[in-house]
């Protein structure tokens, strides 16, 4: 009941400026294909997000509103018909002002040999943590070439509300979990095979790290491409349509 109110406190007592929210929508053309009551939701989620998380500026990063709400709108894309609910696994979004180096990452290969050494990244999602952010790729995004670092990382956070990231999100009831599973480990095996033979596969082969990755990979396809990502895997855009409520295609 108290978030319910704290939440219709915010949308009654503050607004997002005309002009920022306008670079907003600019900024990502996908924006034109909702409906006026479609972005009139997702203004009020991009205010609620303003306000609910945390904006943290890493060194050499300078924030402003404009900023903030360009961030805050690609964010809410994925939840509009989900709620600002599937967002709770999280308090603050850190944004840096390029690529971010991340030190001494451990990860296992396929034999089981252990390494350590740095990561580059445009994007993390900590699990029970933040989301972090490079603003220079915030401003490559969404361009309608399939590749928005946003969605991206806010969609392994729906991927976490069911536990480890591994490209299954907590569906809704009147969908199955094997026909989830069947439809993505088919695109996936089909986008391994192309690599395999040394094809330049039209998604991006960061997809075909593990299944979590792959389901990140497709939702930004799913938002940014829409018609392209339908007519190249039909089956899993029907799942993400199904799962985000929306057929942006």
């Amino acid at each position: 009941m108290f978030k319910r109110w704290r939440r219709r406190r915010i949308l009654a007592r503050h607004s997002i400026p005309d002009d920022a929210w306008g670079a907003a929508l600019e900024a990502w053309p996908l924006l034109a294909r909702l409906t006026d009551e479609q972005r009139g939701r997702l203004r009020s989620l991009t205010l609620l997000f303003m306000h609910e998380k945390q904006f943290e500026a890493a060194r050499g990063m300078s924030l402003d509103e404009t900023k903030c709400v360009r961030i805050a709108a690609m964010a809410c894309v994925p939840i509009l018909e989900l709620g600002f609910d599937a967002y709770r696994g999280f308090k603050s979004v850190v944004i840096h002002p390029d690529e971010f180096v991340v030190r001494d990452r451990t990860y296992e290969d396929e034999d089981g040999v252990v390494h350590v050494g740095d990561d580059v990244l445009s994007g993390e999602a900590w699990e029970q943590g933040p989301v972090v952010l490079a603003w220079s790729e915030i401003e490559q995004s969404g361009r309608g070439e399939g590749y928005n670092v946003v969605v991206h990382e806010l969609v392994h956070k729906l991927d976490m509300l069911g536990g480890e990231a591994d490209g299954v999100p907590p569906l809704h009831g009147d969908m199955r979990v094997p026909e989830w599973v069947a439809a993505f480990d088919a695109a996936y095996d089909d986008l391994c095979e192309r690599l395999e033979r040394g094809e330049e596969p039209w998604l991006d082969p960061y997809a075909a790290e593990d299944a979590a990755e792959f389901f990140a990979v497709c939702a930004e396809m799913f938002f940014d491409v829409p018609r392209r990502f339908r007519a190249e895997y039909p089956d899993v855009y029907e799942q993400l349509k199904r799962y985000f409520k929306l057929d942006l295609a």
